[in-house]
């Protein structure tokens, strides 16, 4: 498929898939005419490289997983990382969790308020 129909395809615009093949995370085929080419599940990883930024990794941190994604094979350092990721991720959902709790208190206090 084209640049266009990726897009449309992973929810993105051409110009992020753009950054994402300057920075190794998405590798297209090229026609003879150097037209961008993408196989069929370029959409699935489009969205996984989109779940990873959302998590706050950062595009060399995501391309030091990509082989994760490519290969049946994982490093120690690769799942080293991963753990870090995880724990990472996991504290920032319980500091996201104890300041929901926070505001469901002040949503509370202040219905209290104004009955």
């Amino acid at each position: 498929m084209r640049i266009g129909e990726l897009a449309r395809r992973s929810g993105v615009s051409v110009r992020a898939l753009r950054y994402y093949e300057e920075q190794r995370l998405l590798v297209p085929e090229r026609t003879p005419a150097g037209q961008r080419t993408y196989t069929e599940d370029a959409a699935e990883r489009v969205r996984t490289i989109q779940q990873l930024y959302a998590a706050g990794l950062s595009s060399s941190r995501i391309a030091e997983l990509i082989p994760c994604m490519d290969t049946d094979t994982t490093t120690d350092h690769q799942i080293a990382m991963l753990r870090a990721e995880h724990a990472r991720i996991s504290t920032q959902i319980e500091k996201l969790t104890t300041t929901l709790t926070r505001l469901d208190g002040l949503i509370d206090a202040a219905i209290e308020r104004r009955a």
